[in-house]
């Protein structure tokens, strides 16, 4: 067994400077359309949730290494919630002896962090 760990930290205020200046650009390649749409339902404090859901996929990025695949596309992993509230990773491919992976986010006013361990059998 191989445990794996990725974490990333990001300004929301970068994110949020990120989305007004390109607009549906930025937004259409970074999120899948069950994100976008989380995130819009979040009115004034959507920046926050973008911004948690991009380091997620970050630090899945760290996690995963070598693991994965090319052509790169970030909507490959997708930010959701169980019906207990506690976030997840949907990862629409295969990552060959993935045996599970967990996914912890954060955001204040100023920042969203995100850490993801990965568990792989060898």
């Amino acid at each position: 067994m191989e445990i794996k760990c990725g974490t990333d930290i990001i300004e929301i205020e970068r994110i949020q400077k990120a989305i007004q200046r390109t607009g549906e650009k930025f937004v259409k390649t970074i999120f899948t359309e069950n994100e976008i749409a989380y995130c819009e339902s979040r009115k004034i404090q959507k920046y926050q949730h973008y911004a948690a859901r991009f380091a997620a996929k970050e630090a899945t990025f760290k996690a995963l290494g070598n693991s994965l695949i090319q052509p790169f596309d970030w909507k490959r992993f997708e930010v959701a919630k169980m019906e207990t509230g506690k976030p997840t990773l949907k990862i629409h491919y295969e990552i060959p002896n993935l045996q599970a992976i967990e996914i912890s986010i954060s955001h204040c006013k100023l920042y969203a962090v995100a850490t993801v361990i990965a568990q792989f059998d060898n």
